[in-house]
């Protein structure tokens, strides 16, 4: 297996770096392959009428005692996480922001140009080290404080591909390159500085893709001469199917797990996706599709008790509201729906959470002070929850409107235009936007338009209504030349017979 770039060699890309992925692709690319027709076979079953259950396989699993490895002194406490994408300046500012934690994510809120994907390695090669700075254009300077946000990565998931970097002559996963690229120049550096290779792992849907990750990390840290057990990582349950091997998946990385995250925009979105076709499964309106809903609940509550069970943290989800620098009034509004989102976290166990904004680090760094005063609250064992397939299962209930329709298309149209432009990390309408929301947009109104789902006023939403509302929507704001091509994908998409997979996926060819 022989390795190379197809759009130049940035400095990060040394011989030996590109050595460590060539062979991480040899002997696991396979087995990823192999994961993602299981992926397929599921979802076959799923459209045959299938429903998500608990495996009957692995219940010993389910019912046993047994605890994952004991949590490292540096990520006792993450009360509060921030998550970006991984442009030098966002690095800069959510390390300095004062939350406990920073996710510096190369998945839903970065897009993936080459450029921004190995810039943003060089940033975090830099951030490890202490030597990353930047000046913008009116000449301000960055730098790091002297105290900062302890560093987590989010690599892409394990349906992405790199297309610049090829290991025998196929394009490397997405998952691999981004892990070890930065394992390799960093996992030896961050130990030596006292802390540790720390990952979010994104999009998994079972447990054997749990256990390719943790055979992926026992082989890298070998590799590379770093003690066993170094890596944790912190799994995003933010698929339906993984909601129902949350055990299984923490037992697969026993060793180096950093726990669960309630990932809740992705996990709407695969709610829709893997049980989009049966009827009984329309969802509402997105803004009506909120933590209290129901089948919600029940993911969050088994959580947090299957993750205390097992002695690790269970992180809470993203609050994606922005400051509203113009208007106090509705300024307000937004942060007092943070407060109480993050007041129900803490409240049912979360040991912390997550923020898109430096503005909202001091919000929910009080809720969590206040009502959290350990480091975590894993001693908390919600012992009273004993959640149901059912209840995982149980449609959101609402309705859908003209107002529903259009801002899933607005939004959608909007951030696809971005991303297409290399960003993405989108404010729109006062939320950070990422990958997870537009696909909820996407997928919802694929949804609507599948069962003919009728809107408050008697409509039914047909592929012909929503053309017409993405014509009218193109009309209102024409955005860059981007947005026309953005409007062609997502139209197509949420028209389509089937419902595609993955709307990055669709679109990467795109990037440069």
């Amino acid at each position: 297996m022989s390795i190379q770039t197809q759009a130049g060699a940035p400095a990060i890309l040394t011989p030996e770096a590109l050595a460590f992925l060539e062979e991480l692709a040899r002997r696991f690319e396979p087995r990823r392959r192999a994961l993602l027709e299981a992926r397929k076979e599921r979802m076959g079953r799923l459209a045959q009428g299938e429903l998500p259950d608990f495996l009957d396989q692995t219940r010993d699993i389910r019912s046993s005692d047994w605890r994952v490895a004991p949590i490292p002194p540096g990520l006792e406490d993450r009360r509060v996480e921030i998550t970006g994408p991984v442009d030098r300046k966002m690095v800069i500012n959510a390390l300095n922001s004062s939350a406990t934690m920073f996710m510096a994510d190369f998945e839903d809120s970065n897009s993936p140009t080459w450029e921004n994907v190995t810039e943003g390695q060089q940033n975090l090669f830099d951030a490890v080290r202490r030597t990353i700075e930047f000046q913008s254009p009116e000449g301000k300077q960055y730098r790091l404080a002297e105290k900062t946000a302890t560093l987590l990565v989010r690599p892409r998931g394990w349906h992405l591909v790199e297309k610049h970097c090829l290991a025998g002559g196929e394009p490397i996963s997405a998952s691999l390159f981004d892990f070890g690229l930065f394992f390799f120049h960093n996992a030896a550096e961050l130990l030596r500085r006292g802390a540790g290779p720390y990952f979010y792992l994104p999009k998994l849907e079972s447990h054997l893709e749990a256990r390719l990750w943790n055979d992926v990390f026992v082989f890298a840290q070998d590799y590379c001469g770093v003690p066993q057990g170094s890596i944790r990582a912190t799994v995003l349950i933010e698929t339906i199917l993984a909601a129902f091997e949350m055990d299984e998946i923490l037992y697969e990385l026993k060793d180096h797990s950093g726990g669960l995250n309630c990932g809740r925009w992705d996990y709407i979105f695969s709610f829709i996706k893997k049980l989009g076709h049966r009827p009984e499964y329309l969802t509402p309106d997105r803004a009506q599709v909120t933590m209290s809903a129901p089948f919600m609940k029940a993911y969050v509550d088994l959580l947090i008790r299957t993750c205390h069970r097992r002695g690790i943290h269970a992180m809470g989800g993203m609050a994606a509201q922005i400051p509203i620098k113009n208007d106090p009034v509705k300024n307000e509004e937004a942060l007092e729906k943070v407060r109480q989102d993050k007041l129900r976290e803490v409240k049912a166990g979360h040991d912390g959470t997550w923020v898109a904004h430096p503005g909202l680090v001091g919000i929910a760094k009080e809720i969590f002070d206040t009502h959290m005063p350990t480091p975590n609250q894993i001693h908390v064992k919600r012992d009273d929850v004993q959640v149901t397939a059912a209840q995982l299962l149980e449609p959101p209930k609402g309705t859908i409107t003209e107002q529903g329709l259009r801002i899933n298309i607005d939004v959608g149209l909007q951030y696809l235009e971005s991303w297409l432009n290399g960003n993405g990390c989108v404010p729109i309408y006062n939320l950070m936007e990422d990958a997870a929301t537009a696909e909820i947009s996407r997928t919802q109104v694929w949804q609507w338009v599948r069962h003919g789902a009728r809107l408050d006023d008697g409509r039914p939403v047909t592929a012909d209504l929503v053309r017409q509302t993405v014509r009218e929507e193109l009309l209102r704001q024409p955005g860059t030349p981007a947005k026309r091509t953005a409007a062609e994908i997502f139209e197509r998409m949420m028209t389509a017979g089937d419902c595609a997979e993955f709307l990055t996926l669709e679109a990467y060819s795109l990037l440069p």
